[in-house]
């Protein structure tokens, strides 16, 4: 294989790149980019890869969750806090429920592009560049918006070290005290049909830990916070090039504009710039995967990405869609085990069930997700495997952009309060709801 640096995916094909007017003035700001400060830390990086590990070997479970995409405007302490309320709120759950450490990943600090299908959007007889993604271009229908600006990349290098500053000073704060999750309720979930649940939960947490400390002799200051830890899409390269660095007393190259970066479906070719890319990098990585994709390439991308077979190095986020999970899974899970290669299986049962309405509004119903994620926990257990993860995309805000879920949402709610530029997310209520169904299946198994 030939030799590896930062730029060397400069060499392959790149599928979803933006095309800058000026490649000067991208290659200027790249520059800019590369003498600033890393936005997290190699030891950070190594203690998610160890935990990633443990995830693999059915020791813990992987709660990664997020917007779709974040945007610059919702960089806000409101909007941030209730990101974590309920991740928060959805890994008490799961400890309770599974009885395992629940490792909390966010897609946030960092997951400002994504793909598209389309290079254009076209509405009536106007025809402009889709929106990328606040890191790419803007979401107005304008041409001076959709124009892609290298400029976009420094502020979202600003937004994302402000949004990790304030989670870690909320976190180091106090904020994720596990001796006082009320204190992490959202507003709105008084109303919800499953508040008096969660509350149980978190009695019962709480009861645990006061156990703990007297039967251990446990400090409550060595329990009392949980770490977050930060993910995105490594799609823009450019990007991810210029936080690729090496560390003192550390071999290879981390990226340290994110803890955990994963490769889309989109640009998971195995002789493409994304992948050549990542196979350098030390950070723990991830790759989706799902129905367009043959087993076989499946393993030719363990063969380049994973050739060690380094514990925690290798996450597997498979996302089918409903209908498909029960043919496609079972003949991948079978080709990675023949491999003798040890990856984290993730379920995303969200992009395989994006639907639109009659209307034309992209959303997703909360049964397919359901039926996807009670689909995939059967059919790993059904093969002697172990899902060891859910990949979410969720927000904190009471949204109506999915469909169904305990109050039951109809094409009618969408239009009241449907934010997303991009793909539809789970509400608060709806992500609480996932994550009592995920414990229930996890209690029983």
């Amino acid at each position: 294989m030939s030799p590896w640096s930062p730029a060397s995916w400069r060499d392959k094909p790149a599928a979803q790149q933006a095309a800058y007017a000026s490649p000067a003035d991208l290659e200027r700001v790249v520059a800019q980019l590369a003498l600033l400060p890393p936005l997290v830390t190699s030891w950070e990086i190594e203690t998610l890869k160890s935990q990633l590990a443990e995830a693999a070997q059915g020791r813990r479970f992987l709660l990664q969750g997020g917007d779709c995409a974040e945007s610059f405007a919702e960089c806000s302490a409101d909007a941030i806090t209730n990101k974590l309320k309920i991740l928060l709120q959805m890994s008490l759950v799961l400890v309770q429920g599974s009885g395992k450490p629940v490792i909390r990943v966010g897609r946030f600090a960092g997951q400002y592009a994504k793909p598209r299908t389309d290079e254009f959007e076209t509405r009536g007889s106007v025809r402009l560049p889709s929106y990328r993604g606040d890191l790419v271009n803007r979401p107005g229908f304008t041409q001076a918006e959709r124009e892609p600006d290298p400029r976009l990349l420094l502020r979202a290098y600003e937004r994302s070290a402000l949004t990790l500053n304030f989670i870690r000073a909320l976190v180091r704060g106090g904020f994720a005290d596990l001796h006082h999750p009320e204190n992490w309720d959202l507003d709105f979930t008084a109303h919800s049909p499953l508040a008096e649940e969660y509350r149980g939960i978190a009695r019962r947490v709480e009861g645990s830990l006061q156990f703990m400390e007297n039967i251990l002799d446990v400090h409550a200051s060595q329990i009392a916070w949980v770490d977050f830890f930060t993910s995105h899409e490594g799609l823009h390269l450019s990007y991810e090039q210029a936080q690729t660095r090496q560390v003192p007393r550390r071999e290879g190259w981390y990226n340290l504009a994110t803890h955990f970066p994963w490769i889309g479906m989109r640009t998971a070719n195995p002789e493409g710039a994304h992948v050549e890319y990542f196979r350098g990098i030390a950070n723990p990585i991830a790759v989706k995967v799902g129905a367009g994709m043959p087993p076989a390439q499946v393993l030719r991308l363990l063969d380049i990405l994973h050739p060690s077979d380094e514990p925690g190095r290798m996450t597997l986020i498979h996302r089918f869609g409903n209908q498909r999970i029960a043919e496609c899974l079972p003949p991948m899970i079978e080709a990675v085990r023949a491999s003798g290669k040890t990856v984290l299986w993730c379920c995303d049962p969200m992009h395989g069930n994006t639907r639109t309405t009659p209307g034309g509004v992209k959303t997703r119903h909360f049964d397919d997700i359901r039926g996807e994620l009670e689909q995939a926990f059967a059919i790993h257990q059904q093969h002697r495997s172990y899902l060891g993860g859910v990949h979410i995309e969720l927000t904190g805000e009471d949204v109506t952009e999915c469909l169904g879920g305990a109050r039951n949402l109809v094409d009618a709610d969408l239009a009241r309060d449907y934010r997303s530029e991009v793909d539809p997310r789970l509400n608060y209520e709806q992500a609480l709801e996932m994550a009592m169904l995920i414990a229930r299946i996890m209690g029983r198994t």
